[in-house]
């Protein structure tokens, strides 16, 4: 063995330990952060076993050793807010990370609704993003990942962003609008850690110990960590899916046909109509699962042509494949995302137009959803698509069973998105979710409450301030007095406020009944900054939320109600009487009742025909529209069921 053979097995064998011997950092310990301010932090990472690390910070210099696993952490003193400052990382290496701010930081977790971003809302807040340039609000995206085994140390990726107008498009709505809220009045940096995933139920976000109280869930963790059966479980999906597409596609006429059903000139003349938007399962043909072509032709004047144009076609459930004149101007994969196509300048001819969608719909009720834009634009020309389109089936298919959807499963999301947070100081959260638990609420008064007291206990800061959303209103409004999941919902999230430093935004205003994702996410952020100015910044003389029912007074022919939180006094949105109250003489049945505002924060509840009540409900409904009771400083009362 040669000279030169030897000192190259001698390299493979030690740069492994040279490379393992240099300081490593968190991903949220990078460029652009947010530390949280006036107390005390550590800083932490890795090394080699028992290596000296060095920390150089505004002028001063602090040193610690690895221990014997190669963990290291240095504490700061607590900073005022303020920056940028700049900290260099000595050990075997040099690691030196710029721009850092103290502020106050907070973690923005839950399901859509929190994850939803700008880019989705950017009409509505034009103004507010081409505005967004604040180098103090800055956002970190943790990666939507799972995993059923262990708790991990770090995440896999994100960077600290600033808000700008083009960065911002990416981050939490909610979010973006509470931070903008705080930093207009304080005027500290703030740092949103945003940890949301679109589905997912609270279990997923409760440790393996904090689930052994459920055992329908901690049952389903231990399951899932058998990583075969996730394997077969993803197959299965895949392979069912495929299969379901393509026999679909190979059965669909208007891709068979010639010319194809998406060209300018086909005969449709013999093609039905519908009226648009609507379901396909209201018209004479029914429901059914498939592939649906539809067709209308609109003429365009000279002026409209040869510039960009803007293809709005409000929600489609589920799939949709977009076409003007034969060419595909967009495409959209499942129902809940707003279908807002751009069509380039040449597509538009003067004169007669074709616009053709092809919908798919694997099970439930397909086609154009209710209340929503339709429109062909050009500058501010507009060309109204609502009305009568030919349509034809291309393909029927039988039921397609939905993707197991596993990153919902317990416990993963807090394994790989929550646990590499918990050494990150933080001021607070806030939190929105709810929607995926509706199915079945009876747990969530216990499930809910266990993951706030999971995530205090981990992160050993205490009671911080967990401020987390009610659930807004949602689909159609109900005649008569109903049972309700998102009713039943609400109140266990009502129930919630038992335990210190919470806060809850009641948004039964804020909501559309025909959209799980409601637009309005300005005033959502408003309401938990109103929170948070009370409940983690102290401000006293500020009325944070809307009025909480205190207690029920049961009386032979009525009910006294007494209300919390009512600031200047109980009033009604539209100056009439109190509505949408029910009331009870068994407990199962329930008739409407009447109300009428007795004092600052009461209220009396009765019905003529019902003697000796013993339950009292408001806006006990998926969504209750005519609910109207405010306080006077213009924030809704929160649903509530109370029994005697």
């Amino acid at each position: 063995m040669n000279k030169f053979t030897i000192a190259l097995i001698v390299f493979f064998f030690i740069q492994p330990t040279l490379s393992s011997a240099q300081v490593k950092l968190p991903r949220l310990i990078s460029d652009g952060m947010v530390l949280q301010r006036d107390r005390e932090i550590k800083v932490r990472g890795r090394a080699a076993p028992h290596e000296a690390v060095k920390l150089t910070f505004r002028n001063n210099t602090y040193n610690t050793k690895a221990d014997s696993r190669g963990n290291w952490s240095i504490p700061l003193p607590a900073q005022n807010a303020g920056g940028p400052y700049k900290m260099i990382f000595e050990a075997s290496n040099r690691i030196v990370l710029n721009n850092i701010v103290f502020g106050d930081v907070w973690v923005c977790s839950g399901q859509s609704n929190m994850e939803l971003t700008m880019e989705r809302v950017r009409e509505k807040y034009a103004k507010i993003i081409q505005q967004a340039e604040n180098p103090d609000i800055r956002q970190f995206l943790v990666p939507d990942q799972y995993d059923f085994k262990e708790e991990h140390r770090d995440l896999d990726g994100g960077q600290w962003q600033s808000a700008t107008p083009e960065n911002v498009l990416g981050f939490s709505a909610v979010a973006y609008f509470f931070a903008r809220e705080l930093y207009e009045k304080h005027k500290v940096p703030i740092g949103l850690i945003n940890a949301a995933l679109g589905g997912s139920p609270v279990e997923a976000w409760m440790s393996e110990e904090t689930l052994k109280p459920f055992p329908y869930a901690y049952e389903e963790l231990q399951k899932f960590k058998d990583d075969k059966l996730i394997d077969n479980i993803t197959k299965e999906d895949s392979i069912r899916t495929a299969q379901w597409y393509g026999q679909l596609n190979a059965k669909d006429l208007g891709l068979k046909d010639q010319p194809y059903w998406h060209e300018k000139d086909i005969r449709d003349e013999n093609w039905n109509s519908m009226k648009i938007p609507g379901y396909w399962a209201d018209e004479p043909g029914g429901n059914k699962n498939g592939v649906v072509w539809f067709r209308k032709e609109v003429n365009i004047p000279a002026s409209m042509t040869g510039k960009p144009a803007s293809l709005w076609l409000g929600r489609i459930v589920d799939q949709d494949f977009a076409y003007i004149n034969g060419q595909q101007v967009g495409s959209t994969g499942y129902q809940y995302p707003p279908r807002k196509y751009a069509v380039a300048p040449g597509i538009l001819d003067e004169g007669r137009n074709v616009i053709a969608v092809r919908v798919i719909n694997s099970s439930g009720k397909g086609g154009f959803v209710t209340d929503k834009p339709y429109f062909l634009a050009v500058q501010d020309d507009t060309i109204d698509l609502k009305g009568l389109w030919k349509y034809k089936t291309g393909a029927s298919m039988p039921p397609l069973k939905g993707p197991t959807f596993i990153r919902w499963k317990p416990g993963g999301l807090y394994n790989k998105m929550i646990a590499p947070l918990l050494n990150y100081t933080i001021k607070g959260v806030i939190w929105y979710q709810g929607e995926s638990n509706t199915g079945n609420p009876s747990n969530y008064d216990k499930t809910f409450p266990a993951m706030i007291r999971n995530w205090r206990t981990e992160w050993k800061q205490g009671d911080f301030p967990f401020l987390y959303v009610q659930l807004t209103n949602f689909m159609k409004e109900t005649t008569t007095p109903t049972a309700s999941n998102w009713a039943e919902l609400r109140q266990k999230q009502l129930n919630t406020l038992a335990l210190p430093n919470t806060g809850m935004a009641v948004i039964i205003d804020l909501g559309e009944w025909n959209d799980i994702h409601p637009l309005n996410k300005a005033d959502v952020g408003k309401r938990l900054a109103l929170l948070a100015r009370k409940i983690a910044y102290g401000e006293k003389n500020i009325t944070a939320s809307g009025p909480l029912p205190e207690k029920a007074d049961f009386r032979k022919d009525d009910i006294q109600i007494t209300f919390r939180n009512t600031g200047k006094g109980l009033t009604t949105r539209n100056g009439k009487a109190p509505d949408y109250f029910s009331i009870s003489s068994d407990g199962k049945n329930f008739v409407w009742a009447k109300a009428e505002i007795t004092g600052k924060n009461t209220i009396r509840v009765w019905n003529d025909s019902v003697s000796s009540p013993v339950v009292v409900r408001y806006a006990w409904a998926d969504n209750p529209v005519s609910a109207n009771l405010y306080s006077k400083n213009g924030l809704p009362a929160s649903p509530f069921e109370l029994r005697k």
